[in-house]
């Protein structure tokens, strides 16, 4: 009796560990929040993210002010708002920049990691399930990528075809593509010999059938993984190219162009600096942990098999 009460124990422990907990939806539900208020900021009646209170430059929270607003027939109406995170160094509020800046944050950290994973998903497993000449050219390309620096192309798109968010994202979408071709290789290097594909082509299935039906199920989950890890990191790096000048040109507002004006009034006035920090380390956060969840649950599932 008393080893079954065991059993039954750890079953009921295993049980548990194969569901998504805490640390799963509480990221997620943040992470939902961000991308709403990214997408509903013209909804608000929030001013314009570019729209400057002359009055209130570097204002605290809580701060009342004006805004001069242009009408359609071309006369200046001034509105009163309370900027309820205060203003940048130019008075703009900094609530409505971080919600228009949500909009290019999670762009860039979304889109360019998306690039790297339809691209280096597709080029990793035909490495992996070809081999021969075909995977060692796809691999001495993707090592070739690699050893290319990575701020001279960003230097290079930038100057030839100019700063602009869609040129960022592209720029950062090719330099994802040979860590995605590695991780689908690598998957794709583990299952191409298992017993369920040799069973398919003794069937008479085709190896692009192989490919669609048998390998990508099996790759795609731990690319998506990493690809979580990967969104994190895009949205850190747009951060860290706008103090290179090489993000988000303004006045586009930004987390990362947030963060990065706000650098020279740090002393005086820590909050125009602070605040988007705060919100870029929650996001970032988030989607780390959200990662490691989905990594922990495959791992169970794949234990259980």
């Amino acid at each position: 009796m008393g080893d079954s009460a065991k059993d039954s124990s750890a079953g009921i422990c295993f049980k548990r560990s194969t569901k998504l907990g805490f640390a799963f939806w509480l990221p997620a539900a943040w992470i939902v929040f961000v991308a709403f208020c990214g997408v509903s900021a013209n909804l608000w009646g929030l001013p314009e993210p570019d729209l400057m209170d002359w009055n209130n430059p570097a204002a605290v929270p809580g701060t009342k002010g004006n805004i001069l607003i242009l009408e359609q027939s071309g006369e200046g109406v001034e509105r009163l708002y309370i900027h309820l995170l205060g203003t940048d160094t130019l008075g703009r509020d900094i609530v409505s920049r971080l919600a228009y800046g949500a909009r290019v944050s999670l762009a860039v950290g979304l889109i360019a990691p998306g690039i790297g994973l339809v691209l280096g998903g597709i080029l990793g497993m035909f490495a992996g399930f070809y081999r021969g000449r075909l995977g060692a050219i796809i691999v001495g390309t993707m090592d070739a990528i690699l050893a290319f620096p990575g701020l001279v192309l960003l230097l290079a798109i930038t100057f030839y075809l100019g700063a602009s968010v869609q040129n960022l994202i592209i720029a950062l979408g090719i330099l994802t593509v040979p860590a995605f071709c590695r991780v689908a290789r690598a998957n794709t290097l583990t299952f191409a010999e298992r017993e369920f594909i040799q069973a398919a082509r003794a069937l008479g299935e085709n190896e692009m059938s192989i490919l669609i039906r048998e390998i990508l199920p099996n790759v795609i989950m731990p690319m998506i993984v990493y690809a979580l890890l990967v969104v994190a990191f895009m949205i850190v790096i747009e951060g860290a190219l706008s103090f290179l000048g090489l993000g988000v040109p303004s006045p586009t507002p930004s987390w990362g162009g947030m963060i990065a004006e706000g650098r020279e009034v740090l002393e005086e006035t820590p909050h125009v600096s602070m605040i988007p920090s705060f919100v870029m380390f929650l996001t970032v956060l988030s989607f780390n942990l959200i990662g490691d969840s989905l990594r922990g649950l495959r791992d169970t599932k794949e234990g259980q098999l």
